[in-house]
């Protein structure tokens, strides 16, 4: 008869999530995986069946939690201009306080052309963003306060790749009032 496990698995893939976001997957190692877990190695394999699927789990609690913290920031009141501001500057801050950046992008960039699973997860968090901008331009549209004439998809793209690149941007660049002023800009042009 199997043990029962002795430790909380939300917790667990919390911190594993951390650990890799702060250091990629390549960057982490076992070691470090046990160390942010509190498991031993054979725990940290038989409970997720190694490093590998522990980072695709780590994924989608991303997924869950933050890109859902996004989509809330989208949902707030207010007009739509101010909303994907709102979303857009609340990145930059988090970035430019020695974040460790955005999971998914990072992920996209390290695996997601060699990993099947990885895009996937990754493109997942991506669409879900990518519909809510469209949600919010639409409504945009419908009030007047973005002109009609454009496809909302095609802007909805638009401010997400606006969105992504800010967030590789912040990695290496300190100066906020230049990348508050791209937000500017982008938003002035739908």
């Amino acid at each position: 008869m199997a043990r029962p496990r002795e430790f909380d698995e939300d917790r667990v893939v919390t911190a594993a999530m951390e650990t890799f976001w702060r250091h990629g997957y390549e960057g982490t190692s076992t070691r470090e995986l046990c160390e942010s877990t509190g498991l031993n190695p054979s725990s940290l394999y038989n409970a997720f069946g190694g490093k590998r699927r522990l980072y695709l789990r780590a994924l989608h609690r991303y997924h869950e939690t933050s890109t859902g913290e996004q989509i809330a920031l989208l949902r707030q009141p207010g007009p739509a201009r101010e909303r994907l501001r709102r979303m857009m500057i609340h990145a930059i801050d988090a970035d430019l306080d020695d974040g460790p950046g955005c999971f998914a992008v990072n992920a996209a960039v390290e695996a997601g052309a060699t990993d099947p699973e990885v895009r996937a997860a990754v493109r997942r968090s991506f669409d879900r963003v990518e519909d809510e901008l469209y949600a919010v331009l639409t409504t945009g549209q419908r009030t007047g306060e973005i002109p009609a004439g454009r496809d909302a998809r095609t802007l909805a793209r638009q401010v997400q790749s606006t969105y992504y690149g800010l967030r590789v941007l912040s990695r290496v660049s300190t100066d906020r009032q230049a990348l508050v002023a791209t937000v500017e800009l982008t938003l002035a042009q739908l």
